[in-house]
């Protein structure tokens, strides 16, 4: 089941930049990400209730789902589609793929779990050949300020994408399943998302051309509600760490869906890279031993 969960996750989340690409241009980026993330949240909700499950959550929850609608589906995605519009999607993939390191370090300082050998050696062999991939992109791009400020909204996503997980976490050892959990979380943050687009002025229009209302349904069901749950249910079976590793993953699928869509030409490095990144995915997915077990149930409990 982790393999299946884990392949999902990257299969469908390695297409999004695409899509998010697709949105790009007559609504306005929070707008849209408000349009996704209500869609999505409804889909949950009428999921919920059909199959009668626990609608409405325990009031200890609440802080933890008010701080995942902010950091997950708020502030995630306002960096990555406003980063967009400097980095080439290919980088900032590339920037999100160091989610993996970023969740190792916060389980360390903030839940005192030791950082895995493996994973932080897999994290670092998967990055190396991501470098190798998308290096060339960064040629003549190293004194533009935009570019600086693209990177720097992309690593401010990662990290807000590595809190999420973290919150998920937390709360799945509440007892809470990450259906409801993202239900919850989807409403709030698109919710805030949409306030702040009003404040601002901003119009809530629609582009109905096929492209973008196409890309809307993909990011809203496949893009949030399948994938979300997929990714946070593997968080809380095998821990945020070796869940994120996933994330390394999603420019190699990027770049394949480029190679038919966009024309990518694929070169020695390139294909070294991607030899790295599965070694890396390899070595960082390898069970831990048998001693090491209790300690890591516990860290995914976050006790």
């Amino acid at each position: 089941m982790n393999i299946f969960l884990y392949l999902l996750t990257v299969v469908i989340w390695g297409t999004t930049w695409i899509a998010i690409k697709f949105q790009l241009g007559v609504v306005p980026a929070p707008v849209s990400i408000a349009y996704r993330f209500w869609i999505a949240a409804a889909v949950l909700f009428l999921f919920l209730l059909a199959t009668r499950r626990q609608v409405w959550p325990p009031r200890q929850a609440w802080r933890y789902l008010l701080a995942q609608g902010i950091a997950l589906f708020c502030c995630n995605f306002l960096c990555f589609y406003y980063a967009s519009q400097w980095v080439p999607s290919g980088l900032v993939a590339v920037v999100f793929s160091t989610a993996p390191i970023w969740n190792a370090v916060n389980l360390r300082l903030f839940m005192g779990r030791p950082i895995r050998r493996e994973v932080l050696v897999g994290s670092l062999l998967g990055l190396s050949g991501i470098a190798l991939l998308f290096l060339p992109q960064m040629q003549g791009h190293w004194n533009d300020h935009g570019m600086l400020l693209g990177l720097g909204l992309s690593l401010l996503g990662t990290v807000c994408f590595s809190t999420g997980n973290l919150l998920s976490s937390r709360m799945q050892a509440l007892g809470l399943t990450p259906l409801l959990t993202n239900t919850w979380a989807m409403l709030i943050g698109s919710t805030i998302v949409g306030g702040g687009a009003w404040l601002l002025g901003m119009p809530f229009t629609l582009d109905a051309s096929p492209r973008y209302l196409g890309a809307l349904f993909y990011l809203a069901v496949p893009g949030s509600v399948i994938a979300f749950t997929a990714y946070l249910v593997l968080v809380g079976r095998i821990g945020p760490d070796r869940a994120a590793y996933s994330t390394v993953l999603f420019p190699v699928v990027a770049l394949s869906v480029s190679t038919v869509l966009e024309g990518y030409h694929w070169t020695l490095p390139a294909f070294g890279g991607v030899a790295l990144v599965l070694g890396g995915n390899l070595l960082a997915f390898r069970k831990p031993a048998a001693a090491a077990a209790p300690g890591i149930r516990t860290a995914s409990s976050c006790r």
